[in-house]
């Protein structure tokens, strides 16, 4: 059959990192946040500069917004006069001493081999030659001695320089003869990097603004610390999808719906603050939603929302038929509960993994070739569908690390071409809602997310329900502490405090199938945080909080730090 009109595209890339700073120390016990600054979210806003006609959505996490700014802020204090870079690894750039514990030394070098091994060490020759010797160090602890204040130097250079952006790399002379120099690296070196730096987290927000204002980019949000919605409403919304899941002891959160509201109304002040507008969209954290979730979104005025594919399939059942012939029960229309409020668009979870998962091991020429091939089949097997839309949503941060140059050949390629092709138009969400696409009503909705269509990921396992259970025992706690008179700026501290503990990354992470390491960072930096609530009320925080309850083993693709939208058979 002859397709009349353009197939449209949806490119939504979310941004998120958690609050890793420890709420004790003040210092930031990750440094995922402007390590992902320089290279992903540098990247992603320079390749879609490169394409005037290229549309995306890109979303940011308040919670990420204020941490980069706070980075950017510290760097500039720390060039200017000193003052001290609460971040240990970042600091120990330009720090002219290194530690002098072999102890410490070891600790230090260690975590600059904490990246994809084939891609961000082994591509830099110079790089690969430390990291080996990292090797051999974690054999022969001892030998540490024998290492001089050199080849620490070398190789915190060497790790900053691995995780530059690409057109970074590509397109600043100072990168590039930093890497030319190799080896050697002074402290006069080490400075410059971190003003490069500094400059790119600083730029961010400015460069992002810029392509939403000329109308290239739609930004959106999450509830300000990426709360799980559905769960902060109701943890029973868990079974909806898996109806034999095990709950929480403590049954419900505590004024659950009213703590997301507050994190809608922050979320949205945060973004205003960075951005200068408030957005029409909201990409639920992690896409999760529930009936009650989407009204409130609806509520707030937002024109859409995203989620998983799942979700659709569960909430139409047999009826759903993907990109069938059914209008009314296909994949690439918007839906709404009802006649009006917030429509949800719901993932390609095929097309999205494909790029998240798949393609990174693939040449890129044939990886954006064999995307764009099926998204004309979808285009044709939609030829009575009104205006369909294909949304393609995942994680903007994490799946560059697995492709060769960070995916410089695949996004432009993919931009590029899908930006030219005569019967593909790349829009956002707003724009396809703007250009009159068909939004269908749907009876009803089953609470899911974009993983698995469940939120199996967050609840249900006996380690992620013990999160639960002493998050709702500090709620009740703040909860009483507020009854018995606590106020003004203790009151506002503790809430932001108890909005940081709301998070999802740290239920992500409970479960034994995901790695030890990473699960032993984020469980201790949530009990940190929960101690830290306990403190700000005036409590003595619980025993329980001193000791590990979780604890990984696992060896997930891509490190955990990403999932798909359907689970292997």
């Amino acid at each position: 059959m002859s397709v009349n009109r353009p197939l449209r595209v949806v490119l939504c890339w979310h941004m998120h990192q958690p609050q890793y700073m420890d709420p004790v120390s003040e210092t930031y016990q990750l440094p995922w946040t402007y390590l992902h600054a320089i290279k992903d979210y540098v990247d992603m806003a320079a390749h879609l500069a490169a394409v005037p006609e290229a549309r995306a959505v890109v979303n940011f996490a308040p919670v990420l917004l204020e941490q980069l700014a706070d980075y950017a802020a510290q760097i500039r204090r720390h060039l200017a006069d000193g003052s001290p870079i609460q971040d240990p690894l970042l600091a120990a750039l330009d720090n002219p001493t290194p530690p002098a514990g072999d102890d410490e030394r070891l600790a230090l070098v260690r975590d600059c081999v904490r990246a994809n091994r084939q891609h961000l060490i082994e591509r830099f020759p110079a790089f690969h030659r430390l990291a080996r010797m990292v090797d051999w160090l974690e054999e022969e602890p001892a030998a540490m001695m024998y290492m001089d204040d050199q080849f620490i130097a070398d190789i915190l250079t060497w790790y900053h320089l691995a995780w530059m952006g690409e057109t970074v790399r590509r397109e600043d002379p100072r990168v590039r003869g930093l890497q030319e120099k190799a080896a050697g690296f002074t402290i006069e070196d080490r400075r410059h990097l971190l003003s490069i730096i500094a400059e790119l987290l600083e730029g961010l927000p400015e460069r992002y603004q810029g392509l939403a204002n000329q109308g290239r980019i739609e930004l959106s949000m999450n509830p300000y610390a990426h709360p799980i919605g559905p769960l902060l409403q109701d943890f029973a919304s868990a079974r909806e999808s898996l109806p034999e899941t095990p709950l929480p002891e403590s049954g419900h959160y505590p004024s659950g719906e009213e703590r997301l509201r507050w994190h809608i109304e922050r979320g949205r002040a945060v973004f205003q603050n960075y951005f200068g507008f408030s957005p029409r969209g909201c990409w639920p954290a992690e896409g999760a939603v529930s009936e009650p979730t989407l009204r409130l979104f609806s509520e707030y005025g937002f024109d859409w929302a995203a989620t998983g594919e799942g979700v659709l399939g569960q909430s139409l059942g047999e009826a759903y038929q993907r990109y069938g012939p059914d209008v009314g029960a296909s994949l690439c229309h918007p839906y709404r509960l009802g006649e009006e409020g917030t429509a949800c668009f719901f993932r390609d979870d095929e097309l999205s993994d494909l790029i998240g998962f798949q393609y990174s091991s693939w040449h890129a020429e044939d990886a954006v070739g064999d995307l764009i091939s099926r998204l004309e089949a979808i285009r044709e097997s939609t030829a009575d569908h009104p205006d369909p839309v294909v949304p393609i949503i995942l994680d903007g941060e994490n799946a560059w690390e697995h492709y060769p140059e960070n995916g410089h050949p695949f996004l432009k390629g993919l931009y590029s071409q899908l930006a030219a092709h005569p019967d593909i138009e790349l829009t956002t969400f707003s724009g396809a809602l703007d250009n009159g696409v068909a939004v269908n009503s749907l009876p009803s909705l089953v609470a899911g997310s974009w993983v698995y269509g469940t939120l199996s990921t967050w609840i249900g396992d006996k380690d992620k329900n013990r999160g639960w259970d002493i998050l709702v025992a500090a709620k009740e706690a703040y909860d009483r502490a507020i009854a018995e008179g606590l106020s003004g700026p203790d009151l506002e501290a503790a809430t932001q405090q108890l909005a940081i503990c709301e998070g999802s990354d740290w239920f992500w992470w409970f479960g034994d199938y995901n790695p030890a390491e990473v699960v032993r960072d984020f469980e201790r930096l949530y009990r940190l945080h929960l101690s830290r609530l306990y403190r700000l009320i005036g409590i003595d925080p619980p025993e329980y909080l001193a000791h590990t309850f979780a604890h990984g083993s696992g060896h997930p693709t891509h490190g955990g730090v990403m999932q798909p939208g359907q689970e292997a058979e």
